[in-house]
């Protein structure tokens, strides 16, 4: 009698577990009372940057090349990459829409820098560094055109040396009529 009850027993409880489970698996399948729903990624751009030399074309390597998404005028934090010997390198995770931010840096060349709308899938960027220029002094002396004034009148800088006087007329040819006050010796 004990066996035929245990027996009873054990068929009693799986099919009570079959029943549970069965229910819990259709209760999974039912998405409307989930509390968080998946959201995919927006589509991203693939942006192959080369940084070449201005002068020659050749590439530079080991460039620091930093991107910055925006969103309006605000930085929403950076991704640096460094360029390969072929001075190039890649990045997909920019989605396709965004403005990008898009400076390089390498040693020995002049900081670059411009914003670049990602409107496509798969981008090329090319950038050609420029050596450093000469810096600009207050000490030396500079034509109008390169020191940007617009008239030779215009007024020194604060803490410009003094200009110099400007230059005397050559003297005249005829001697100078001497002062009324002496007689005149013929």
């Amino acid at each position: 009698m004990l066996r035929r009850s245990l027996l009873t027993l054990t068929v009693f409880v799986a099919g009570f577990g079959l029943a549970a489970s069965s229910l819990a698996a259709h209760g999974q399948d039912e998405t409307h009372k989930r509390g968080r729903k998946y959201k995919s990624p927006p589509p991203t751009a693939r942006i192959e940057v080369t940084i070449l030399k201005d002068v020659n074309g050749k590439p530079i390597e080991n460039a620091a090349v930093v991107f910055h998404p925006m969103q309006g005028e605000k930085d929403k934090g950076n991704m640096e990459l460094k360029t390969n010997e072929d001075g190039k390198t890649i990045i997909d995770v920019l989605p396709i829409g965004d403005t990008v931010r898009l400076q390089v840096i390498a040693r020995g060349f002049q900081t670059y820098g411009e914003d670049y709308k990602v409107d496509k899938a798969e981008m090329a960027i090319e950038i050609r560094m420029k050596r450093p220029g000469e810096q600009y002094s207050i000490y030396k002396s500079h034509d109008a055109a390169s020191s940007g004034s617009t008239s030779p009148n215009a007024a020194p800088a604060k803490d410009a040396a003094p200009a110099a006087a400007p230059a005397q007329p050559p003297a005249a040819t005829t001697p100078p009529n001497p002062p009324a006050s002496q007689p005149q010796t013929n």
